[in-house]
């Protein structure tokens, strides 16, 4: 793609990023939009705390389209190091994970993740939106250009950081109200959980290294840094 055309797309997935954000707001909507979001509010979901990142990444990514063009490339290290950053750590890794962990629930008993009755609240091009087109857009954003993984040990420790702050939140938001953000943890014991935590952990970090092997296949080692990754 032309830098022109990079910035039309970035700009159109950033505007449909807002668009869904504010879309599942739950101020002045259905009042059953309101008692979902009850008991930790609407960023104790995950897929709705990924629709939140995509927008930050794709506004950070359009805001270096724009500084390319009108300073060079030179002169906005730091913006091209930070939408790196973000993308290949949490960008990438957390879209991939909601697209794979969702619908591989979902198509194995659905009421433990996105039980039936929301098919009346949230209609099914939502449910696309919010789980189904994020995996084509970060894919899309890995083969338009390259990005520059951070050594692994850097990468994995923010993306391990991020997954603790989540946990310790579902934990917190239980322990506080007494209700599970997802039906399937009801079902589970606490070993049980421990082990779904673990399992999901290693899941996920298991997607951060295909990331950067495709990152690899597709560009090389153009953009990657000069110390050698451990």
């Amino acid at each position: 793609m032309t830098r022109t055309s990079t910035c039309v797309y970035h700009l159109f997935v950033l505007s449909w990023y807002i668009f869904l954000n504010f879309y599942i707001s739950p101020e002045g909507q259905d009042p059953r939009i309101s008692l979902i979001f009850q008991n930790g509010g609407k960023w104790k979901y995950l897929t709705l705390l990924n629709l939140l990142l995509q927008a930050i990444f794709f506004g950070v990514a359009c805001l270096e389209d724009v500084l390319k063009r009108t300073k060079g490339e030179k002169d906005i290290k730091f913006v091209t190091a930070f939408r790196d950053l973000l993308f290949t750590t949490l960008a990438f890794p957390l879209s991939t994970f909601v697209f794979l962990a969702f619908w591989i629930t979902f198509l194995y008993d659905r009421e433990l993740i996105y039980p039936k009755v929301l098919d009346t609240v949230f209609p099914v091009w939502l449910n696309h939106a919010m789980h189904t087109f994020i995996l084509p857009f970060s894919l899309v954003e890995v083969i338009l250009r390259p990005h520059c993984y951070p050594l692994r040990k850097k990468g994995l420790t923010l993306l391990t950081a991020a997954g603790l702050a989540y946990v310790s939140r579902t934990l917190w938001i239980y322990s506080e109200t007494g209700t599970w953000v997802y039906p399937m943890f009801a079902k589970l014991s606490p070993v049980g959980l421990a082990a779904l935590f673990s399992l999901s952990h290693i899941f996920i970090i298991g997607i951060y290294l295909f990331g950067e092997k495709l990152n690899h296949w597709k560009w090389g080692d153009r953009m990657q840094p000069g110390e050698k990754r451990k």
